[in-house]
């Protein structure tokens, strides 16, 4: 053990001794004012990292190796049905309960390959022990009872014929049957799950932990509680803790309420390594594609290789270095010998090296594509692989990938999860499969002595032979269309169905009859949860968290914000959209997409993005159309350009920035035509990973100018539109894209166009300063003399909507959307409809449509910019019941049938997604962007006030305001196959949908 450095450790080394602790190590994180303990439980072996520093927002996960020996989903499952009720807690649902008692700023839960994850953060120290008392119960004493496994994980149900009153069939339904057959209708998750079964053929890895839609319904209710038994238990449990609370009073916490309860046991969990091959293999995969379309060209192509163990960080991190060497950029060669190939639109689903299982793999490779052409994507990739390793690697690729390792791991962002979490992710699985999670976290003497083998010449050379020519383990792996495979997945459902139908006794069937009765009852009992830990309303301050510029003045070029960054610096600048023409708005995300991408006037495009990578954290580019916070609501459309760098290279920032607005050239028209294709690519593939946002963007489109003209450039009308741009790749019709692309830049990049906003420490704003005025950023614009007019709707005509829409696409699950317009921030039911939207989620809806129905999820959503109120579903089985359960929302919050406690709930939902922390630069860009919109503090601050002040006959008030108007005004949208579509048309009631194809 480490001696102990100062008095503050002699004494937790004191109480680790009192709850059963030893140390094994202590470690200062200097790069993020941090320190990291190591621990372990003596008398179970549980493990314990604490990560202590002044951050408020605290984590707290256990987590536990969870290893299926088949694809039946049972870690899945088990995740889901531990959450259903505990010793100490024993209500239905108390996870999701917590939801709405607490002021976490995140809570979920994880299934991964091989472990599983319960993390949550929270600010409020009683929320912290609140929720880690509910989780602990939860994962340690959980009921499992039968119902619930039904009801999560699968079951039968007997359900009537439509239009034959006395013929019934059976279903099958469960939470997460439901969403892996969603998650197996999407390419991407079939390639990745799909990779691992041909690369891992002897160890867990084979299976889908997931759990394989014809698969699930083979778990039993005994095997699930058996997994629970030897998986989650001390001997096999990694706690985690992060942020400026005791470590102590954790230790206390854990140990008088788990640990003490257990002695040590043996899991056997661990996860071999793979035998390695003799031969390399090739392997053959297929997803489902929309009967109809052409699946020519539909296929992805990859290579694939066993790398290094896990436990290896040094090995780990010269892999990561040599997955951005090689395809960090559209210059990595790599990457560019795929894509200059013209065999597919862009780089394949699973590219990349992937460090979450033991051993860890390399894969590359093309989407896209035909099968056919599998043969030659493996010749440019190996004769690629010898180039490099023989001809040598240029210095200066070493060099930006260990700069862009470097940044990324040095800058505190909470996106897509708190820090504190990020950090879990960033080691937990090394440290899951013995690995130390100090040496994933402080790798600068791992750089350092790259950056000296580097210097000696043919390191990562070698690593390439070692790795990848040489290494015999290897896949050469094709994805395929299949246009059959949905229709038959229904089909042999459907007869194992009516197989297992036929063979049903008289009692079984009422068995099943009554268990669904029984789950349907529980669903619906009105539950005292009055032993769950909650919050008063005392507990939350009526201020809001603001951060006010250092200098803002008219005269100033840009909006400055001192913050302490860590020595990372933010640029961040919006151009207003206005006077785009309809025949140009469609194209504007497209040119955010490319201007970081293209060449300019001085450089080709590979020189510009390697100088990119070289000197900053990514330049990038968006565009938004906003609500403006005042009376009229008027649109803001602008498009946004963001960038990151160190302080070293701040003025590097500025010169590539300047490059890249004024000086981008739009003639290669073959670099153009690639891009264009992967920008499709990934439009593509947003389908079915949201499609619910998707389909309230669509029943959204028209109520107003911002919604028609965010659905215009994110929505499923950019892909449609973008779809008839690739249809026709000819070099004239290029041309003509490439003017209309400079035409958007030169309207848009004029000097009174542009709102800058600057955030870093202090010394490099002063710096910063010169580089935009006059001089500097803001001399390569011309002048325009109109002020603010940009910042206005351009000229683009609210979207017609066709009252029930059903959009279809290959997906074997829906996504269902309703919109309402209501009313803005500035109106005094806006807060009664924010506290609306968390009450019919957690009240009703997610019984509903996830509980009931076996959707995945069920969603309210309110947008006080816009005023409108959306109902969502994720994954759903159903249509036409989902439809029903919005209506049945609006009579229940109509109704009035809930109490005071509920709104209190509600309202501490909204609360937390008010006071959700930002890391210093992301908070000061998110103030930048409210000036644009005109929403200041004060008027933040006044709805969070009326908020807290909210009566129950507020609430009732603007639910019969709002909520009783019936079918009038609303937009509905779904998304699903196209079978799914035409089903419910047969049997909606009222006006039928109008079908389109995405």
């Amino acid at each position: 053990m480490p001696e102990v450095k100062n008095e503050n450790d002699s004494h937790l080394k004191e109480q680790c001794a009192r709850y059963g602790y030893e140390i094994q190590r202590v470690v200062e994180l200097l790069e993020i004012n941090s320190k990291l303990y190591e621990l372990r439980h003596i008398s179970t072996g549980a493990r314990h990292i604490h990560i202590g520093n002044q951050d408020t927002e605290n984590t707290f996960s256990v987590a536990f190796k969870t290893v299926p020996s088949d694809s039946t989903g049972v870690a899945h499952i088990l995740e889901h049905t531990v959450l259903c009720g505990s010793k100490k807690f024993p209500v239905r649902d108390p996870f999701f309960s917590m939801l709405k008692r607490s002021l976490n700023t995140f809570m979920n839960a994880f299934t991964a390959s091989d472990w599983t994850m319960y993390p949550f953060s929270t600010q409020n120290r009683k929320d912290f022990y609140n929720l880690m008392d509910v989780y602990l119960d939860a994962t340690f004493f959980p009921h499992i009872d039968r119902l619930s496994f039904k009801q999560e994980g699968h079951r039968l149900e007997v359900e009537a014929v439509p239009g034959k009153e006395d013929d019934v069939n059976l279903v099958y339904k469960g939470v997460v049957y439901n969403e892996m057959k969603g998650a197996m209708s999407s390419p991407d998750q079939v390639m990745a799950r799909s990779l691992l079964n041909a690369l891992y053929p002897d160890t867990t890895y084979q299976y889908n932990s997931g759990g394989e839609p014809g698969d699930i319904p083979a778990l039993t209710h005994d095997q699930l509680r058996r997994f629970h038994q030897q998986h989650y238990h001390p001997s096999n449990a990694y706690f985690y803790t992060y942020g400026n609370l005791p470590l102590g009073e954790h230790l206390s916490f854990i140990h008088d309420k788990i640990l003490n309860h257990y002695s040590a046991i043996d899991p056997k969990t661990e996860v071999p390594s793979q035998t390695r091959w003799e031969d390399s293999r090739t392997a053959t995969y297929t997803y489902p594609l929309e009967a109809g379309d052409d699946p020519a060209k539909k296929s992805q192509v990859c290579v694939a290789w066993l790398c290094a163990d896990i436990k290896n960080t040094f090995e780990v991190l010269v892999l990561k270095l040599l997955e951005q060497i090689m395809l960090g950029n559209a210059a990595s060669p790599l990457r560019k010998a795929l894509i200059d190939s013209e065999l597919g639109s862009s780089l394949a689903d699973v590219t990349g090296f992937d460090a979450d299982n033991r051993d860890t793999l390399f894969a590359c490779g093309l989407k896209d594509v035909s099968p056919a052409d599998a043969g030659k994507i493996e010749n440019i990739i190996f004769d690629t692989l010898t180039r490099l390793a023989e001809g040598g690697i240029d210095r200066e690729l070493i060099d930006t990938a260990i700069h862009q390792i470097e940044f990324h791991r040095k800058e505190i962002t909470n996106t897509p999860y708190p820090f504190g979490i990020k950090l879990l992710l960033t080691f937990s699985g090394s440290w899951f499969h013995g690995g130390r999670p100090e040496q994933v976290l402080q790798f600068g003497a791992d750089i350092l002595r790259i950056r000296e083998a580097a210097d000696r010449g043919g390191f990562f050379e070698g690593r390439i032979k070692q790795y990848l020519l040489d290494n015999r383990h290897r896949v050469l792996f094709t994805l395929e269309p299949d246009p059959s495979k949905a229709a038959g997945e229904i089909e042999r459902v459907r007869k194992e169905l009516a197989a297992i139908q036929v063979k049903l006794t008289a009692k079984e069937v009422a068995s099943i009859e009554q268990d669904t009765a029984s789950l349907k009852a529980l669903q619906e009992e009105t539950e005292n949860v009055a032993c769950l830990p909650t919050l008063v309303l005392q507990d939350i301050p009526s201020s809001v968290h603001a951060v006010m510029p250092s200098k803002s003045d008219a005269s100033a070029p840009a909006i400055c914000y001192s913050q302490p960054t860590s020595g990372i610096f933010y640029f961040t600048a919006a151009m207003g959209a206005g006077p785009l023409t309809q025949a140009l708005i469609p194209l504007a995300p497209f040119l955010c997409y490319v201007l970081p991408k293209i060449g300019t006037q001085r450089r080709a495009f590979t020189d510009v993005v390697r100088m990119i990578d070289a000197h900053t954290g990514g330049i990038s580019l968006s565009g938004t159309a906003r609500t403006r916070f005042d009376k009229a609501g008027a649109c803001i459309p602008y498009l946004s350009i963001n960038g990151k760098c160190l302080s070293r290279n701040l003025e590097k920032l500025f010169e590539i920035i300047a490059e890249v607005l004024f000086e981008s050239d739009f003639s290669d028209i073959p670099r153009l035509k690639s891009l264009l294709l992967q920008y499709r690519s990934g439009l593509d593939s947003m389908v079915v990973q949201n499609g619910h946002r998707l389909a309230i963007s669509l029943a959204s489109r028209s109520f107003s100018e911002t919604a028609a003209l965010s659905e215009t450039w994110g929505g499923i009308h950019q892909l449609r539109y973008i779809k008839t741009v690739t249809d026709d790749l000819r070099d004239e019709k290029m041309e003509a894209l490439a003017h209309d692309l400079s035409a958007i830049r030169d309207l848009l990049v004029q000097r009174d166009n542009l709102k800058v906003g600057l955030v870093g420490e202090e010394g490099d704003l002063l710096d910063s300063l010169g580089f935009v005025s006059e001089g500097g950023l803001l001399s390569g614009i011309s002048p325009l003399m109109a002020g603010d007019v940009h910042f206005t709707a351009p000229s683009i005509p609210v979207m017609p909507g066709h009252g029930k829409e059903g959009w279809s696409t290959s997906s074997a699950v829906s996504f269902v959307a309703k919109t309402i317009n209501t009313v803005r921030m500035e109106h005094v039911d806006s807060p009664a409809l924010a506290v609306i939207s968390k009450m019919l989620r957690s009240m009703y809806l997610h019984r509903e449509i996830r509980e009931k129905g076996g959707a995945y999820g069920g969603f309210a959503l309110y947008s006080s910019e816009t005023g409108l109120f959306n109902f969502a579903s994720y994954r759903d089985p159903h249509i036409l019941a989902t439809l029903k359960a919005f209506e049945g929302a609006s009579e229940f919050i109509v109704s009035g049938n809930y109490s005071t406690e509920d709104i209190k709930e509600a309202i501490l939902q909204v609360c937390s997604e008010i006071d959700k922390p930002d890391p210093p630069g992301p908070s000061a860009k998110k103030d930048f962007y409210r000036r644009l919109v005109s929403l200041t503090d004060d008027k933040r601050r006044q709805f969070k006030e009326r908020l807290l002040g909210l009566k129950h006959e507020n609430i009732v008030a603007a639910a019969k305001k709002y909520f009783s108007n019936g079918d009038a005004g609303q937009g509905v949208a779904i998304i699903s196959g196209e079978e799914q579509l035409k089903k419910a048309n047969e049997n909606i009631a009222g006006t039928p949908l109008n079908i389109s194809r995405i």
